[in-house]
């Protein structure tokens, strides 16, 4: 394991903004607006309620000529870094980067030639910003593309191999490197192969095409949690077919799982049994409605009955454990006092309130 997380501590380190990705810095969260880049103050809005989620990177979207003065608006008033999604037109590139762009997310295989993607690298060198080269099944170098006796991972790879080399030999290292799939054994195999292939480049993260809440979020925390354990990954996006802000949510449960980054309190709850006796499901809901406007990495407990109450939960920060018609609230395993099954969700967020003030 020593070994495995060493990968992600031996990338080169980029910087997107003021946020840093690779060389052992923290594992960044990003996502991308759904709001029309020409209507600057709907994807500020949406920004601004990204970042309120955890989003650190946020990337958008420019789709034609048209939509740059937007991008500029957007960049100039964005609290979050911003990474111009640039496909196709090389010359979009070359614009974002004067209109402020922290740095480019480019798909080499459909900018065209390698002429209009020097032409890329180059606006990057001059603005001193980043590029994400990202690869997929779209977007393959076309040496590989039609081949038939090769895997699409195979073809992911040298693609990425390709590319990544293309990029070294003009003198920009600059990079950080996605290979996505919506497929989670070959976006596994895919990434363990990158990272041993290019150790120096700092990969960019997640399942591509996961699909919409409920299947995306387990496709991307299958693939993502096994990776980012395994010490691969040094920035993530969970696609969903969803509200952007639901991806961010998901990955910041998924980093907190696995003890990576902490944002918002954890929640401890049993699945309820017929010992139960008190409404715990909607009792469960309304915590975990109110935890997600605390910012402390604290966790709290919301226990059934006497059998998972404080001494399976004895760990946790804070918590509630029920009887009949109430519960005990209780602090370490240690009970404070008793409170009636009404009272139980107040009780229990004014002792948070109480012992830990900065989450007021």
């Amino acid at each position: 394991m020593a070994e495995q997380q060493a990968a992600r501590e031996r990338t080169h380190q980029v910087h997107v903004g003021s946020v840093a990705v690779g060389g052992g810095a923290p594992v960044s969260v990003q996502s991308m607006c759904t709001t029309p880049t020409s209507d600057p103050a709907a994807t500020l809005k949406q920004i601004n309620e990204l970042k309120d989620a955890g989003c650190e990177i946020i990337r958008v979207a420019i789709p034609n000529k048209a939509a740059l003065d937007g991008f500029q608006a957007i960049c100039e008033g964005s609290p979050l870094p911003v990474i111009a999604d640039i496909h196709f037109d090389y010359q979009l590139a070359l614009e974002a980067a004067k209109r402020g762009a922290a740095a480019f997310r480019l798909n080499p295989g459909n900018i065209g030639s390698w002429e209009k993607v020097d032409a890329c690298i180059d606006a990057a060198g001059e603005a001193g910003i980043p590029i994400r080269i990202g690869v997929n099944a779209g977007s393959l170098d076309k040496r590989y593309d039609e081949r038939q006796d090769i895997t699409l991972t195979d073809k992911l790879v040298a693609s990425s191999l390709s590319f990544v080399d293309h990029f070294s030999q003009r003198g920009f290292d600059d990079i950080v490197l996605s290979a996505k799939v919506h497929d989670v054994p070959e976006t596994l195999e895919t990434y363990r192969r990158l990272s041993k292939e290019l150790p120096q480049v700092p990969l960019h993260i997640g399942v591509t095409e996961a699909g919409t809440l409920l299947q995306g979020t387990v496709k991307n925390s299958v693939a993502v949690g096994i990776l980012l354990e395994g010490g691969i990954g040094d920035t993530i996006r969970l696609s969903l077919t969803a509200d952007p802000v639901e991806e961010v949510k998901v990955a910041w449960e998924l980093l907190s799982a696995l003890r990576m980054r902490r944002l918002h309190p954890e929640l401890v709850s049993c699945p309820t049994c017929g010992r139960c006796q008190v409404n715990l499901i909607e009792i469960a809901n309304e915590v975990e409605r109110r935890l997600q406007s605390i910012k402390v990495p604290i966790t709290v407990a919301v226990m059934g009955c006497v059998v998972n109450g404080p001494g399976e939960a004895k760990d946790a920060d804070i918590g509630i454990a029920s009887g009949k018609g109430g519960g005990i609230l209780f602090a370490q395993g240690k009970p404070i006092c008793k409170v009636a099954e009404s009272d139980m969700v107040e009780a229990l967020f004014d002792e948070i309130n109480k012992r830990f003030p900065e989450a007021e």
